[in-house]
């Protein structure tokens, strides 16, 4: 039997891929929720408080993520009462638009914690948020 673990946030429109993330994070015992948007995230944030945030950029619009992340992070924002849960970014942007990021040289607009880019295998997914949960 697997233990109960965190808590995950999983923003991401695409119900392929959030069923594909649900699957390999609950076969490792953590509990999964979903929002497809700032306004669910919203919802989300105001339920049970997530261990870590899995954030897609493009939602709603081609950055919405990417707003999502400042208002965790920006004190006086929506949701910066949740400022200290680690931010996975992942996403196909990289390929789609050909824009690449990552939070060491894209820091002051990218405040996330860690960047993946899509697709991802499950065992660099599962290390990263082992890795991300390990350094709260």
């Amino acid at each position: 039997m697997t233990e109960k673990r965190e808590h995950i946030l999983i923003v991401e429109d695409d119900g392929d891929i959030f069923e594909a993330l649900r699957i390999v994070l609950e076969s490792k015992g953590f509990t999964v929720a979903r929002a497809r948007n700032t306004e669910e995230t919203g919802r989300a944030l105001a339920g049970e408080p997530p261990a870590l945030i899995i954030l897609d950029v493009i939602l709603d619009t081609e950055t919405e993520g990417f707003q999502i992340a400042y208002n965790l992070r920006t004190p006086g924002k929506a949701f910066y009462d949740h400022h200290e849960v680690p931010i996975l970014m992942m996403t196909a942007i990289g390929q789609l638009r050909g824009m690449h990021f990552s939070p060491e040289k894209d820091g002051d607009y990218l405040p996330v914690d860690a960047y993946l880019e899509k697709p991802v295998a499950p065992s660099r997914l599962l290390a990263e948020v082992e890795r991300l949960l390990a350094g709260r």
